[in-house]
């Protein structure tokens, strides 16, 4: 296999000449009749980003997992500075200076924050007991060299799914690792949080730390990486400078053909379905007003903790607002539970597909019509074969990629988990649509889908409310764009006039904007 040049012209010079600290020379890995790995190499350079791109099941996770220790190759080996090591466990792979923070936090919810951190390293005092201070001041220097502001005494349980993965990175950072593998660190995280995250690992890296970065955002790739390796059905594609590539280029090594990233079909926009007035819950944001008309895409925008979610969660009746008004055609409604806003036709597919939108051990099927089991079967005694026929449609209709109706959602792809979950509330048959990160952790390919399926939505006739915070995806999909920061809604941006500067700086509080109807 012949690689791109390792650094463009006059990029540290160092990092050329350094033996790799970490290589994969000709590995392989196959599980049951899936050849997940093929003869792949790939080295990682002391004071480079390397980027590690492909859909998935391109084999991106496996490389992941046997840097980790937690597989070892069928054929191949891992080479630690020129020699083959084999790695017994996530502890041996520590210990060599090998540091991976994965996709989903594995944290302990009732350890302390200091406490994951240090977890399996803890700083002992007098006779090996543990230092409970001197754990929680070297948990406290870390999150400040991140400018995190993170209780390092608080428990874990219940900290925000962003907390959670700063958390993480926080751990790898602890043992001074020689090589850092970061598997979609930032899928959690806003612009301002992943803007705060690049800038550690540049610092990382011109430390001499050899860092691979595993991200389905290709702006962030091109942002942050000096070379890119892209997999494709197990194999090496191609690694070169990210200079000498584009995102098309990218895109096609990854999917083997031209693909649009952001497909729209026009929609005619309709009446007004949903109308939010004044909305306000206490300690999560206040006076937030906007409509949705039918066929129209209303993005939500702004950081993590902004107040994106929570307004969710208040119009699907999961929690309550403490003021305003909600109108649905016309009418004011206020649901008391999940299943009120469903049988007012108000969806909602969550942020963690893995811990609210699907049942792990359940079949496609299962998964489908599990919302609408009493209108689907009144008398409590399932018919498969009807439950069978209606997922089948949707499977169809949104493309899933799977054996078939009966197979457990958790063999699938990301993607088509995300798709499961989608076909799930589409069941409901609802009116207006709130999609709440709806192509987090998936693959370009999946993206594609994702969007195509909001936009055929949206031209269906459906009210569609996009909470995401991949800027490049609520430019591309919204017809407005309602800015939140720090609870309150800061902007209304018709879609025209929206850009990336102008979203960011509401979002981050640098002006307020009075709505505009956009109309």
């Amino acid at each position: 296999m012949t690689e791109g040049v390792p650094v463009a012209a006059g990029e540290r010079p160092e990092a050329a000449s350094a033996p790799p600290p970490v290589a994969l020379a000709g590995v392989s890995k196959r599980f049951a009749a899936t050849q997940a790995l093929a003869d792949v190499s790939l080295d990682l350079l002391p004071g480079e980003i390397h980027g590690l791109v492909g859909e998935n099941g391109a084999g991106k996770s496996t490389i992941v997992k046997l840097l980790a220790g937690i597989y070892q190759p069928d054929s191949g080996s891992v080479v630690l500075d020129g020699k083959p090591v084999l790695l017994h466990g996530p502890a041996h792979a520590r210990s060599l200076g090998i540091a991976v923070v994965h996709q989903e936090p594995r944290l302990f919810p009732d350890l302390t924050v200091a406490e994951n951190v240090f977890i399996g390293h803890s700083p002992s005092g007098r006779f090996g007991a543990l230092d409970w201070r001197e754990m929680r001041r070297a948990a406290d220097e870390i999150f400040a060299s991140l400018s995190v502001h993170l209780d390092s005494s608080a428990v874990v349980r219940g900290l925000s799914m962003a907390d959670q993965q700063l958390i993480e990175i926080a751990k790898a950072l602890s043992v001074e690792a020689r090589v850092l593998v970061l598997d979609e660190p930032t899928a959690s995280l806003s612009a301002h949080e992943v803007e705060r995250l690049f800038d550690i690992v540049r610092q990382t890296r011109d430390r001499g730390v050899a860092v691979l970065f595993v991200s389905h955002r290709l702006e962030e790739v091109f942002e942050l990486c000096d070379r890119a390796t892209v997999l494709r059905d197990g194999r090496h594609i191609v690694t070169a400078p990210t200079a000498q590539l584009t995102a098309a280029d990218l895109v096609r090594h990854m999917v083997g053909r031209s693909v649009s990233l952001f497909p729209r079909t026009a929609a005619k926009i309709g009446d007004v379905l949903l109308d939010v007035r004044n909305l306000t819950r206490l300690g999560a944001f206040r006076d937030i007003s906007f409509s949705v008309r039918a066929g129209e895409i209303v993005g939500l925008a702004g950081l993590v903790g902004a107040g994106r979610t929570e307004v969710a969660r208040v119009l699907f009746g999961l929690d309550r607002a403490d003021a305003g008004q909600v109108l649905l055609d016309g009418k004011r409604v206020s649901f008391k539970s999940p299943s009120a806003a469903l049988g007012a036709g108000i969806a909602y597919v969550p942020e963690d597909r893995h811990l609210d939108g699907l049942v792990s051990g359940f079949s496609i099927a299962e998964n489908v019509t599990l919302p609408i089991l009493p209108r689907l079967f009144p008398r409590l005694f399932t018919r498969r074969s009807r439950e069978r026929s209606l997922a089948a449609g949707y499977s169809e209709r949104l493309r899933i990629r799977s054996t078939g109706v009966d197979e457990l959602v958790e063999a699938l792809s990301g993607g088509n988990q995300q798709k499961v979950v989608i076909a799930k509330w589409l069941a409901t048959n609802p009116r207006v649509l709130i999609l709440d990160e709806p192509t987090r952790g998936v693959d370009i390919g999946a993206k594609v889908e994702v969007h195509r399926i909001i936009s055929d939505l949206a031209a269906a006739g459906l009210g569609i409310i996009l909470i995401s915070s991949e800027l490049p995806e609520v430019l591309a999909m919204s017809d407005r764009i309602i800015v939140l920061h720090e609870g309150v809604m800061s902007a209304e941006i018709p879609r025209a006039e929206a850009s990336e500067e102008r979203v960011m700086f509401a979002a981050t509080g640098q002006f307020a904007e009075g709505p505009s109807s956009g109309e």
